[in-house]
């Protein structure tokens, strides 16, 4: 298997506008545009359990490691006059592209073997979807113990009502 580096005379996969990966040569390496990242690119390694998205924001650079089973699956969206193949996530940011092309053969192929390689369902052409609401986070403290043991009692803590006086206890001392 053949690496795909800066320093070999292969030119880098995403390097040219008809983007195409070859979901048999995993893991892949490639360059992919990103408005929000410094330069507006990011560096994508995809491998067959997980993906790593490298890119800078502000000047701190950051490498984000996510499972392949947290992908949604693989959708197929399209662009002017072609068809693109994108890995879809829950946060739209963790997108990733796979493949753009014309060809509607080759799509659907192409298509068909992404799901096949990363065992995610296929994912008809939608329209934008909103991003989801995020999740809600719960209170650390209420988790541990239950509420009604974390009141106080008030009042006072001898009641006088509860002293019994001359009367035999029920277990003697000595």
């Amino acid at each position: 298997m053949r690496r795909q580096t800066a320093t070999s005379g292969i030119n880098p996969a995403g390097s040219s506008r008809a983007l195409r990966l070859d979901p048999l040569s995993l893991p892949v390496s490639f360059v992919a545009h990103d408005t929000r990242a410094d330069g507006g690119v990011r560096q994508i390694e995809l491998h067959r359990e997980r993906v790593v998205l490298r890119r800078a924001i502000h000047g701190m650079r950051m490498a984000v490691n996510v499972r392949v089973r947290d992908f949604l699956g693989v959708a197929l969206r399209g662009i002017d006059d072609a068809h693109m193949l994108v890995l879809v996530h829950r946060d739209p940011s963790l997108t990733i592209p796979l493949c753009v092309s014309s060809d509607h053969d080759e799509i659907a192929t192409a298509w068909q073997m992404w799901s096949d390689i990363f065992a995610l369902p296929l994912l008809p052409q939608d329209k934008a979807r909103e991003p989801a609401l995020r999740r809600r986070r719960h209170n650390a403290i209420r988790a541990r113990r239950p509420k009604f043991l974390v009141r106080r009692r008030g009042g006072d803590l001898l009641n006088v009502a509860n002293i019994y006086r001359g009367e035999p206890e029920i277990i003697p001392r000595d």
